[in-house]
């Protein structure tokens, strides 16, 4: 499985929607929450369709499924309140890609696309800096599974 390829989209200083204040530094549930609505924001704000959001298994977690024309993109959501934005990309590690992985392989049988849409991997890594400004660094297709 392959790692990270620098594939990057949507980078830069991004306030729409919610505000860097709505994020509590105290409770990473409350943190995690706020991001991936802002995530959500943006994604839509980029004219992707939001198509499922938090789907569990017993497999994996996918935050966001969302389609951009004919693609399905399954997107990872990552926040830091500090540190660099490597700091969010390392941590979809080669193990959390493959529970990723068998997440969307799951979604995409119990909705019956297994062969119906292209797919990709996505990360949307966020961070906060002056104020209320979200730094977004969005990496379309990410990384690919072996087969």
């Amino acid at each position: 499985m392959a790692f990270f390829r620098s594939r990057r989209a949507g980078k830069g200083g991004f306030s729409g929607g919610l505000d860097a204040d709505d994020i509590n530094p105290e409770s990473s549930t409350d943190s995690g929450s706020a991001a991936e609505a802002f995530a959500r924001s943006y994604l839509r704000q980029q004219g992707l369709d939001i198509v499922a959001t938090n789907y569990r298994t017993r497999r994996g977690e996918i935050d966001i499924v969302a389609r951009e024309g004919d693609i399905l993109a399954f997107v990872e959501v990552r926040f830091r309140s500090g540190g660099s934005f490597g700091g969010a990309l390392a941590s979809i590690d080669v193990r959390k890609q493959l529970r990723l992985v068998n997440a969307a392989r799951q979604y995409l049988q119990e909705n019956k696309l297994v062969d119906a849409a292209p797919c990709r991997f996505d990360a949307l890594c966020l961070s906060r800096s002056r104020g209320t400004t979200w730094e977004v660094d969005w990496i379309r297709d990410a990384f690919r599974p072996e087969n």
